[in-house]
């Protein structure tokens, strides 16, 4: 099974729907081959604005810090239900298209062999641990090198990466792909090409969709013809005769 996520790594919503995913694919035994896509919920951001996570929310949808301090406090208490431990007044003000730019080189050298495959998957939970949890600036260049490194990309290779523009035109195709996809919001699921969850869900709307996925890749009920002795079909040693 394979599973695409667009998200962004300052989303509060996708680390929880990241965490509701896995606890839906853990129940119902399922392996998965899951792809992190990018998606900006704000390229405008910048790496200095002077402004705390509260008031930039409140300003941005004009209501006031206050409302900004509830919001947060609200997605922080859904956050622990499923032990994810936010600490958003120290959250960091990042343009995250830096971050992204990085996923989509752990991606390349998964797919390669050059590191572990589920090496895209651990640099995503970093960067929403360091983020969330530990108020870390992940739009910074010596801290998205400090962190890829961690989870095994090769430092030379992150160091070029940050400083030209790879991965520039796949971050905005991502970006395109969920808009074609009818996506307003992230996370954006898609399972098997087929299904797509919008938004954070319950587990219980993901494993639905798992399930039906599931249902959908049963091997086919073959039909043959009354009474029929002969195979006519081809296989890896030949045909029979």
């Amino acid at each position: 099974m394979r599973i695409d996520v667009w998200s962004d790594v300052v989303c509060p919503w996708c680390y929880i729907g990241k965490r509701r995913l896995e606890e839906a694919l853990m129940a119902s035994g399922d392996e998965a081959t899951i792809v992190w896509h990018s998606f900006q919920l704000d390229p405008s951001s910048t790496n200095d604005d002077p402004r705390d996570l509260a008031t930039r929310l409140g300003e941005k949808y004009g209501r006031g810090r206050e409302w900004g301090l509830q919001a947060n406090a609200h997605v922080t208490e859904v956050a622990a239900e499923v032990g994810l431990e936010y600490h958003l007044d120290q959250a960091k003000p990042v343009n995250t298209v830096d971050a992204h730019r990085l996923l989509h080189l752990a991606h390349e050298l998964g797919e390669t062999g050059e590191v572990p495959a589920d090496t895209q998957g651990r640099l995503k939970e970093r960067l929403l641990k360091a983020y969330f949890t530990d108020g870390l600036p992940v739009g910074d260049h010596a801290t998205l090198t400090e962190l890829a490194t961690e989870v095994g990309l090769p430092a030379d290779q992150v160091r070029e990466v940050l400083a030209g523009t790879a991965y520039t035109e796949e971050v905005a195709a991502d970006q395109a792909q969920a808009v074609a996809y009818g996506a307003n919001g992230v996370p954006f699921f898609v399972i098997d090409e087929k299904y797509g969850v919008s938004g954070a869900q319950p587990v219980e709307v993901f494993a639905e969709a798992l399930r039906r996925a599931n249902a959908d890749r049963q091997p086919v009920t073959l039909i043959t013809a009354p009474g029929a002795t002969d195979d006519p079909t081809c296989g890896p040693d030949g045909c029979a005769l």
